[in-house]
């Protein structure tokens, strides 16, 4: 199987190494590789001869333009794969996307997955909870000298190996024509895993629980929990800490 992953960085770059060493043949396609998603310059390259195409590729802000970003991004790459005849596009977006309407940026995955349901290919979306190599940077957008304000918005971390695990599976196989969830074990509010986090990695920096800080903000509820049937990682947060 000829697998062609848009995009890699974090997730893309390990789907890879995990198609690869099952025996497929998975190339990896970005700017750095020619690609220009937004222009269509090298995707016919990218796309010729694959089966399948895996999309991870993120927009570089999380306002109002990202919208514009996926809408011409995944029309373009639909394009493209229908002209290719590819089998399968797999997605990744992120659980509970469709349920933050406040967030320009959940908003835009949002219409990336309605495009991908719309669209010509037959499709997989893996949603996936929260990267746990993300929860570092998220402390430092609210960072203000030696304090850390984060929101008690509970979330569900899970490690970017076992995202990429599920989506080169995902990949491996026939379309779901829907949904995948995957999450990690454990859920935490953000404030209580900013604190651990900052124990954890003998970080000076004190969280201070404030509702109207950061991105997480916007979120209410469970809404970015995973749904009672989603697949559920091993990798729990602390074990993850204590390995990196």
């Amino acid at each position: 199987m000829k697998t062609s992953v848009i995009g890699t960085g974090l997730i893309g770059s390990q789907v890879i190494e995990r198609l690869t060493a099952a025996g497929h043949d998975a190339t990896g396609h970005s700017r750095s590789t020619g690609l220009d998603l937004l222009t269509g310059d090298g995707l016919d390259d990218a796309l010729r001869g694959a089966d399948v195409v895996v999309n991870v590729t993120n927009s570089p802000t999380f306002d109002d333009a990202s919208i514009d970003f996926f809408r011409t991004t995944v029309t373009t790459l639909l394009a493209a794969a229908q002209a290719a005849d590819v089998g399968h596009i797999v997605t990744l977006s992120i659980v509970g996307v469709d349920q933050v309407p406040d967030l320009a940026y959940y908003r835009a995955k949002t219409l990336q997955e309605k495009l991908v349901e719309a669209g010509p290919i037959p499709y997989s979306i893996v949603r996936a909870t929260q990267f746990m190599e993300f929860v570092a940077p998220t402390m430092d957008w609210t960072t203000d000298g030696e304090v850390v304000r984060l929101p008690a918005t509970p979330i569900q971390p899970i490690s970017s190996a076992e995202v990429a695990a599920a989506v080169a599976e995902v990949a491996a196989g026939t379309p779901l024509r829907g949904i995948r969830d995957i999450a990690g074990p454990d859920v935490f509010p953000l404030d209580e895993l900013g604190r651990l986090t900052l124990e954890a990695t003998g970080d000076h920096r004190h969280v201070v629980t404030d509702e109207t800080a950061g991105l997480f903000a916007a979120v209410k509820g469970n809404a970015l929990l995973a749904p009672e049937s989603a697949h559920l990682a091993s990798t729990h947060y602390r074990d993850w800490l204590r390995s990196h």
